[in-house]
């Protein structure tokens, strides 16, 4: 290393570079990495390529812009959500990739469901409320109790089974009770009621 101009020697391609041109190592005497960052990238392509993995090309981006994996766009820094432990401070994947596949994990972590399947399931009820047959199917309906996917239904619908905590003899009466027979229990005895027939 020569101190007066600020340069170094990379140990692999030999040439005299600037400090910045160095990756920070705690453990060397000069706080520096040993090969340059091109050198060490490089040497990190070819040892993953001898195990047989991928490795993706560095694609340079604008100032102020990052690189989406999945719909491969150099998008600005506000259409990122922050986090922490990233060495840049930006989520791996932009917002609309990452609602994307958090909708898609959510899906198949609580119903088991992949989104062709759940595509499948909306076909089938021709894109309507299986209960209203009028708004659009957009909220998984399921048994609490066992899991087990029922279809797909509106949210006023789902809130309205949800409401009545699943209960079917309490949508009966309720039914019952919109088409004008109401259903008063008789009290018999503390605690015990007898429903009419």
């Amino acid at each position: 290393m020569n101190e007066e101009t600020g340069t170094r020697r990379c140990s692999r391609c030999k040439q005299d570079l600037r400090r910045t041109a160095f990756a920070s190592n705690k453990s060397m005497s000069d706080g520096l990495q040993a090969y340059c960052r091109e050198c060490s990238a490089e040497y990190y392509r070819q040892r993953q390529e001898a195990k047989g993995k991928r490795v993706r090309e560095k694609v340079p981006t604008p100032p102020g812009h990052k690189r989406c994996p999945q719909c491969e766009e150099a998008k600005p820094h506000s259409e990122w959500e922050r986090n922490k432990s990233s060495s840049d401070g930006r989520a791996s994947y932009c917002r609309a990739c990452r609602a994307g596949l958090n909708r898609v994990s959510y899906f198949k972590r609580k119903y088991g469901l992949t989104p062709a399947e759940l595509d499948a399931l909306v076909a089938e009820q021709q894109g309507v409320c299986c209960i209203c047959l009028a708004a659009p199917a957009a909220h998984v309906d399921h048994c609490h109790e066992k899991g087990r996917v029922r279809g797909v239904l509106c949210f006023s619908c789902n809130a309205a089974l949800g409401q009545f905590k699943d209960r079917a003899d309490a949508i009966r009466r309720g039914a019952a009770y919109l088409e004008g027979n109401v259903w008063k229990p008789t009290l018999v005895a503390l605690g015990v009621y007898q429903l009419p027939s």
